[in-house]
């Protein structure tokens, strides 16, 4: 599954995200998603969503690796 179509995720999902202040790295982060923050139905560089715990990135993988 993709991370930048947005029908792809839903809360529940177990995702690896991209924080803003990760993004020269490219460190990735494992998480629960919460929240879907991005409205379009696809977004290139990811879908923007809130994770349990409240960190906030772009999915960049679907499932936990």
């Amino acid at each position: 599954m993709d991370g930048t179509e947005r029908k792809n995720i839903h809360p529940g999902l177990r995702v690896m995200v991209v924080q803003k202040q990760d993004q020269r790295t490219g460190r990735l982060t494992e998480g629960v998603v919460q929240d879907i923050l991005t409205n379009s139905a696809v977004h290139h560089r990811g879908i923007k969503v809130r994770l349990q715990g409240g960190i906030v990135g772009r999915v960049q993988k679907i499932g936990g690796e």
